[in-house]
């Protein structure tokens, strides 16, 4: 390409975007199965498809807003402007609907807003020297996602109308890929071919639109696969006849006398040999539940009867006598073991862990549970019953080993080193069988698309492809059907549902001590025909108006963004360890469709040295993990700077776990601040950020570390010739330019809300960074280059007055939307990131507490009453001010003058933050918060001679981020509440 300057108009992305309804849809469609491409095949923090639809969408179509370049002007005044972005808006808040995902109306309405955004940039750049390549008004430049992962971002750039490109280091991502965007394409419109009834052969032959010629084969072929293998081994999954002996036991089974009714699962628990020598023979349970059923009236649960020297399994109804059914043999106390069955000896971790690495982990069989009328039956177990379930003979087993260490993994520690580990005998058969009858399937595809007409002989490439095609989706039913056919699936005995829960409820295979065992052959969760139904009815909704390709490439030397439209995820920092999670289904894939993509599936795991995520125990510490996470990914950015279409930005979304990783001299590093810096260092200029809610906030009430949103972060490359600038200069640019994005994310309130209060800061940073990033440098005093973290905190005071530390920042904000009240925890750790703190860093700085997918910040009357200022680390304006409050109800001015004589070098600031709460509180009628500002206020000083009169002379204590005053800042006039 030529040195010549493009013009190209800001972005839609860049400027507003109607943040409340994409997040509402992206929010509402986590709840969505039917027909969701999440049910086609798992993927771990999969982006929701509104809000990759809703970036790609504002990404590639123009702001109407004026504005003007190297030569060029484009845009309207603001009052037309921004008449014209509600209409985008509107078109916007239509197309991120779930319902409107087929909806070809709405979908055509948003293609010709990019085709039209297209042409005027083709028509601004018709002149270049470049125009014959770069700008083609008659073809939109292709789309290309480096990190494809579950596909959720290059599917809607194919349903947007853009020729979409997927790539992705690991071959399962691939596979979902190509199942998403390139095989519908390819055989779209297409009639099924498997051999009709004599019935359905004079019936008018139906349109096969879309995929459905394919779903409706998928179907088909599915169930062959199904009856083979009831053939095969249907007799390890025999039904139950209800006899007189189970109705003498039980009168609640009278209804089903002489009736056979199919097994939905088999509830077993792990067991070990007791620790007591009196007992030392006896395999004791290790069960932490004998609950089976909850539901009010129809109660069920699991007695263990001590008999002859050993025990023996009993199903009861009704409520349970034994308080402590619902811990089964576990001990009281967080994080206890469990308890011997026989003597109540303790059995700790480490007996456990022992007696797993020596191979002495058993199971044994607690209840059956059958398929009743509109109702689950619970059966005591018999010996008959766990001899078949152990008779079972699986043959060719995939023989792969469990990585030795793994984020999210726990069974290597029990002994399990090898993922047919996490089988018992009779799940290997069923999964094994499937596969071989898969593999043998695809020969009968091929023969009947022949005969169909879609081949002319036997050697037919297209009646291979298409063969191929139909396997790969059933070899994602054999994945479905693994995800609730481990030993790591539980019996969920919930008042609503009471069914087996799937392996991979959370990123982690974690270690399960009671599991259930699914029949694949019956109507219940995890069963065979419902997962391959489940494929069939996503595959119809895929969208086919352009072609797609996936194929396997490494991020950091991918050269598939050339000219290209970009968008991606990346990888989570250290959350997911995406490779070997997905080494769970790549065993059954590769085993099943080693033919059909021998290239792709030819290694015997997914790769894992080079996954950009930052494992310690792979790479040899914590600190050297950090490095080769942001190394790796400052290569990927780069690929994608070089590369990408200049017309256009690129999206990328942050999702990382926010984390405090340097403390030690005083200052706050988040993982948020790094990525950023990154993102600039691989020469990009960033233009955008965006808080967006793409994650499951219910996870968090778990506590296990699951995200409440992403942050898009929108970029161009940066001009070769960026020049250097100083901080005075920076200093006048920001407020040139901030006043007006302030306006754009706030104007319109009344019908639209571009940007709710709660996302204002950080979207806000979008317009800050692209001054401070469209420079090689921005240059402090002494010389030094300004940090991000630097460039952030004079962004930020376009919404904070005062020069606070960031935690006193993120409180104030979060005060003045929830006051005490309790909100949202994935606002807080979007408000959190925009501060440059964390939610962690709050915890510690002992200014919040959260309960569950909750925050709050702690009152004065919650402090703890032993705390000093010299014996806290991380001591923020806010915490000072507010265990002054304490103090003063306690101890009247002397209590907070002790605190001042230890902190003076704030005090200025403290009671600066005091006289803004009490504004802010007198404005919010908050009465009883007023009078505690302005008590102190009143007092102060006083306060200020006790602290004299304290006379403190050790080490002064100063704010664990405390910033500069800056003359040049202009002095903004305090936000009030929306």
């Amino acid at each position: 390409m030529t040195s010549v300057e493009f013009k190209i108009p800001r972005k839609l992305i860049e400027v507003a975007l109607p943040l409340d309804a994409i997040n509402t849809a992206s929010a509402r469609e986590k709840s969505i199965r039917h027909g969701h491409p999440s049910t086609l095949h798992l993927w771990w923090a999969r982006r929701p498809l509104a809000a990759a639809r809703a970036v790609l969408f504002a990404q590639l179509v123009n702001d109407p807003g004026f504005q003007h370049g190297a030569g060029f002007r484009y845009g309207m005044n603001k009052a037309d402007a921004a008449n014209e972005r509600q209409r985008l808006f509107k078109i916007l808040e239509d197309l991120v609907i779930w319902e409107n995902s087929g909806n070809e109306e709405v979908l055509e309405r948003a293609r010709c807003e990019i085709r039209r955004s297209w042409r005027e940039v083709c028509e601004l750049n018709k002149d270049h020297p470049d125009a014959a390549t770069l700008f083609d008004e008659n073809k939109i430049p292709a789309f290309h996602d480096p990190f494809a992962g579950g596909g959720a971002i290059p599917l809607e750039a194919n349903r947007l109308g853009l020729e979409s490109h997927a790539t992705d280091l690991n071959p399962v991502a691939v596979l979902i890929n190509k199942a998403m965007i390139e095989i519908p394409t390819k055989f779209a419109g297409t009639p099924p071919v498997h051999p009709r009834s004599e019935n359905e052969k004079f019936q008018s032959e139906p349109t096969w639109l879309g995929t459905s010629g394919l779903a409706e084969d998928i179907r088909y072929y599915g169930s062959w696969v199904k009856d083979e293998a009831k053939k095969r081994i249907g007799h390890l999954y025999p039904e139950v006849e209800i006899t007189k002996d189970h109705v003498r036991e039980r009168p609640d089974l009278k209804k089903y006398l002489g009736k056979s009714l199919t097994v939905i699962a088999w509830a077993w628990a792990r067991t070990v040999k007791s620790p007591n020598p009196a007992f030392a023979d006896v395999q004791v349970p290790l069960a932490a539940s004998f609950l089976l059923g909850t539901k009010p009236g129809k109660e069920a649960y699991i007695e263990p009867i001590i008999e002859r020297g050993g025990y023996r399994f009993q199903v009861k109804t009704g409520k349970p006598k034994n308080k402590n059914a619902s811990r089964g043999t576990k001990a009281t106390g967080s994080g206890s073991s469990f308890l011997c069955l026989m003597s109540g000896s303790p059995m700790p971790f480490e007996y456990l862990r022992e007696e797993g690495k020596a191979g002495r982990i058993g199971t044994r069989l607690m209840a059956l549970v059958l398929e009743g009328e509109r109702e689950r039956v619970y059966l005591s177990p018999t010996p008959e019953m766990e001899s078949i379930a152990r008779s079972a003979i699986p043959e060719d087993v995939p023989d792969t080993e469990l990585p030795k260490k793994a984020l999210g993994f726990r069974v290597q520690e029990y002994g399990m080193s090898r993922w047919r580990h996490l089988f018992t005998l009779r799940q290997l058969t069923a999964l094994t069988t499937f596969s071989n009858l898969v593999q043998e399937v695809r020969e009968r595809i091929r023969l009947d698309a022949v005969a169909s007409g879609r081949g002319r002989d036997n050697s037919s490439v297209s009646a291979l492809e298409y063969a191929n095609a139909i396997v790969t989706y059933l070899a994602f039913g054999i994945d479905r059907t693994a995800n609730y056919c481990s030993m790591a699936c539980t019996w969920h005995s919930g008042v609503k549902y009471e069914t087996v829960t799937s392996t991979f409820g959370r990123h982690t295979v974690p270690m399960t001590w009671d599991f259930a065992e699914s029949n694949p052959f019956s109507d219940a969760s995890g069963n065979w025909l419902s997962g391959i139904n489940w494929i069939a009815s996503t595959l119809k909704t895929l969208p086919t108006v352009t072609h797609g390709f996936a194929t396997q490439a490494d991020a950091a030397s991918q050269s598939n963004s050339n000219l290209k439209v970009v968008s991606t995820d990346p990888p989570y920092y250290d959350n997911i360890g995406y490779a070997d999670l997905s080494d769970f289904f790549y065993i059954w894939l590769r085993r099943t469709l080693n033919q059909v993509f021998p290239t792709l599936l030819a290694a015997p795991g997914v790769p894992k040295a080079e996954e950009l995520i930052a494992t310690p125990f792979r790479h040899g510490g914590k600190e050297q993990a950090e490095a080769f996470f942001l190394d790796g990914m400052t290569k990927a950015m780069t690929q994608i700077a070089n590369q990408a279409h200049p017309a256009f930005p690129v999206s990328i979304y942050y999702a990382f776990k926010q984390s405090e990783t340097d403390k030690t001299d005083g200052t706050v590093s988040t993982g948020w601040i790094t990525f950023l810096d990154a993102i600039i260092r691989s020469g990009f200029a960033i233009t955008g950020t965006w808080p967006i809610r793409t994650e499951l906030v219910g996870n968090l009430k778990k506590n296990i570390g699951a995200l409440a949103s992403s942050i898009v972060i929108v970029c161009r490359k940066r001009n070769t010739n960026a020049g250097v600038i100083s901080r005075k200069d920076f200093l006048r640019e920001l407020n040139a330019v901030m006043p007006e994005a302030v306006e754009a994310m706030t104007a319109g309130r009344g019908e639209v809300a571009p940007v709710a209060p709660v996302d204002l800061s950080q979207a806000l940073i979008g317009p800050g960074m692209a001054v401070f990033s469209k420079y090689a440098a921005v240059l402090e005093a002494n010389g030094d280059a300004m940090t991000v973290k630097s460039a952030l905190s004079l962004i930020n005071r376009f919404v904070a007055e005062e020069d606070f530390d960031t935690d006193t920042q993120f409180c104030l904000g979060w005060f003045s939307d929830h006051g005490w009240e309790f909100g949202k925890f994935g606002d807080a750790d979007v408000l959190a990131r925009a501060k440059g703190t964390s939610v962690e860093g709050l915890r510690a700085g002992g200014v919040v507490e959260s309960i569950g997918s909750t925050l709050r910040l702690l009152p004065s009357t919650e402090l703890p009453e032993d705390w000093t200022p010299e014996s806290d680390s991380r001591s923020s304006v806010w915490e000072l001010l507010h265990h002054m409050i304490r103090r003063l109800h306690v101890d009247g001015e002397s209590g907070p003058g002790e605190i001042l004589s230890k902190a003076s070098s704030n005090s200025e600031i403290i009671r600066t933050l005091a006289y803004r709460l009490n504004t802010l509180c007198e404005r919010e009628g908050w009465s009883q918060d007023a009078a505690n500002y302005n008590s102190l206020i009143l007092a102060w000083d006083s306060i200020e001679l006790a602290a004299q009169a304290a006379g403190y002379t050790g080490t002064q204590i100063s704010l664990f981020s405390e910033t500069k005053s800056e003359t040049e800042a202009p002095k903004k006039k305090t936000r009030k509440k929306i």
